[in-house]
């Protein structure tokens, strides 16, 4: 296990610094070492106060860690006063430090300040030339360089400037951009853009979590490139399930990649179980001519292979039905398409299955008081038609681009070469053949 450091300051909040590089470079595999070198007495809305730490304890817990561990890769965040710099660049040097990334913290999410404005000069001088990345956001690179950085070729023009104050790389992230959210990587010989994802709300943390994302897959011997995809792969996701926690700003979640990763069981295991309820209630009047399936997607999931459902299909049998093959992630592309969609309005409705149409069904779900839709599938379009994989996404968004309510079902009466089905949601598999097995009279 390789070890990596973080040398910041320390969020009370726990969103930020210290906190939030712990649990990033934990989530990712290594061994996660610290020096603090700030406290803050923080929340999600507002810095209160900060009080640094005093100059001959933060060296020697420095001389601690270096001293008996080997440091594969080092971020430093928070490091508040030009004294500070002056000791970890020296002590950086002293240990040739290889891998160090340098995030230059200067204002919190909240706006208040974190770094003396006395030390930047300290921080271009003296650290800058140490690092292997800087990953300045758009604000800081302006303190930085003195002039505005708003637009993609003045984060060019930005990166180019502070690659001469001696990085071998610059990181500009680009979410303060109005548009779409690029990061530039600019190195020696070139640049590359990184396409983030822009989502409706502000996570803190994620400067923090991302540069000692980058630090730790760095200190796994990945290339820079590699290392900053990497890392905004791992970040974005840490963006994308950001949690409330307080009264402010949310909070990204490092262990969001490691959480859903350890419940891919949970979805297989709760397929199975869904399905023996089915198959030991059900007939096989819910099959449809061309099979069913059920499926279930991970929390967050955005694509095809993050939704597991059964291979080959549920299929009819003289007696009733059987499933035809296991069950794994991706295994139908069809149905997650469908799913997908629906958790781009719903994100909680992460389980889907079709049952054969039959009014009779749709007449007890309206007793039993299900949310019910009807989507004419002769009204689509013959280009979505002509589309593989966008008939059923056009499907749920003409459903649910004005739906005041949660659906449970969404049903068509087919059109030429299509077969009626009904579509049954539900926020597990389970729920969902609760609603199957209502719809049947069971």
């Amino acid at each position: 296990m390789i070890s990596v450091l973080t040398i910041a300051g320390s969020d009370s909040g726990g969103g930020a610094g210290i906190q939030a590089d712990l649990l990033t470079i934990g989530a990712l595999g290594a061994h996660a070492l610290s020096v603090i070198v700030a406290l803050t007495a923080q929340n999600t809305s507002e810095v209160r106060a900060v009080r640094g730490v005093e100059v001959d304890f933060i060296e020697k817990q420095l001389e601690a860690v270096f001293e008996d561990f080997s440091v594969q890769g080092v971020k430093t965040g928070m490091l508040w006063d030009k004294e500070v710099i002056e000791l970890v660049s020296s002590s950086l040097k002293k240990y040739e430090v290889k891998n160090l990334v340098v995030d230059p913290v200067m204002v919190a999410k909240s706006g208040d300040r974190l770094l003396k404005e006395e030390a930047v000069l300290a921080l271009k001088e003296k650290l800058f030339p140490l690092a292997k990345v800087i990953t300045p956001n758009l604000p800081e690179a302006e303190a930085l360089l003195g002039f505005e950085v708003r637009k993609k070729e003045e984060m060019l023009q930005a990166g180019k400037m502070l690659l001469e104050l001696g990085p071998q790389a610059v990181i500009i992230k680009g979410g303060h951009l109005e548009d779409e959210p690029w990061d530039l990587l600019v190195f020696s010989d070139g640049y590359l853009w990184l396409k983030g994802e822009r989502v409706p709300w502000e996570a803190h943390g994620t400067g923090c979590s991302f540069s000692a994302a980058l630090a730790t897959f760095l200190g796994m011997g990945y290339e820079v490139q590699e290392a900053a995809l990497r890392a905004k792969r791992f970040i974005q996701e840490g963006i994308r399930m950001a949690k409330s926690v307080g009264r402010g700003f949310k909070v990204v979640d490092p262990l969001a990649s490691l959480k859903k990763e350890a419940s891919r069981w949970e979805v297989i295991k709760s397929l199975k179980e869904a399905y023996c309820k089915l198959e030991s209630m059900a007939s096989n009047a819910i099959i449809p001519e061309v099979g069913s399936n059920l499926v279930y997607a991970l929390e967050g999931a955005r694509d095809e292979d993050e939704v597991a459902g059964f291979e080959g299909r549920i299929v009819k049998v003289r007696k009733g039905f059987k499933r035809v093959g296991e069950i794994s992630f991706g295994a139908s592309r069809h149905m997650a398409r469908l799913v997908l969609e629906v958790m781009r309005f719903y994100p909680f409705l992460r389980s889907v299955m079709n049952i054969r149409y039959d009014p009779i069904f749709i007449e007890r779900g309206k007793k039993k008081g299900f949310k019910i839709f009807f989507v004419d599938r002769k009204k689509e379009p013959e280009d979505v038609k002509r589309e593989e994989g966008a008939s059923l996404k056009w499907v749920v968004r003409e459903v649910l681009k004005e739906a005041q309510e949660v659906p449970d079902i969404i049903y068509d009466e087919g059109d030429v070469g299509k077969e009626p089905m009904i579509r049954v949601l539900g926020k597990n598999p389970q729920e969902v053949v609760d609603k199957v097995l209502e719809l049947l009279g069971e």
